[in-house]
């Protein structure tokens, strides 16, 4: 059984995210979804994604702060979009 990539996709506007998490999903790669910056910082505290995708426009901070929380304690790849 090959274990799949797991990627955050941390983007508050649902179609967005549901076009980002169809896309990698049927790519083979195991999705979790955060709408908050607080969502996602403890999705990523409990999951430990391979792969973040981050939205820098969030209802609650700025994705800047979500990745300086992240890099306190790893260097898990982000990819920024905004």
């Amino acid at each position: 059984m090959k274990l799949k990539d797991k990627v955050l996709v941390v983007e508050d506007e649902q179609n967005i995210s549901n076009f980002i998490s169809t896309v990698l999903t049927a790519n083979d790669f195991d999705v979790l979804v955060a709408q908050t910056g607080a969502e996602a910082v403890s999705m990523i505290t409990s999951h430990c994604p391979d792969l973040i995708i981050l939205d820098l426009g969030l209802p609650d901070m700025d994705g800047v702060q979500v990745i300086a929380k992240v890099r306190t304690w790893s260097q898990m790849p982000i990819i920024v979009i905004s």
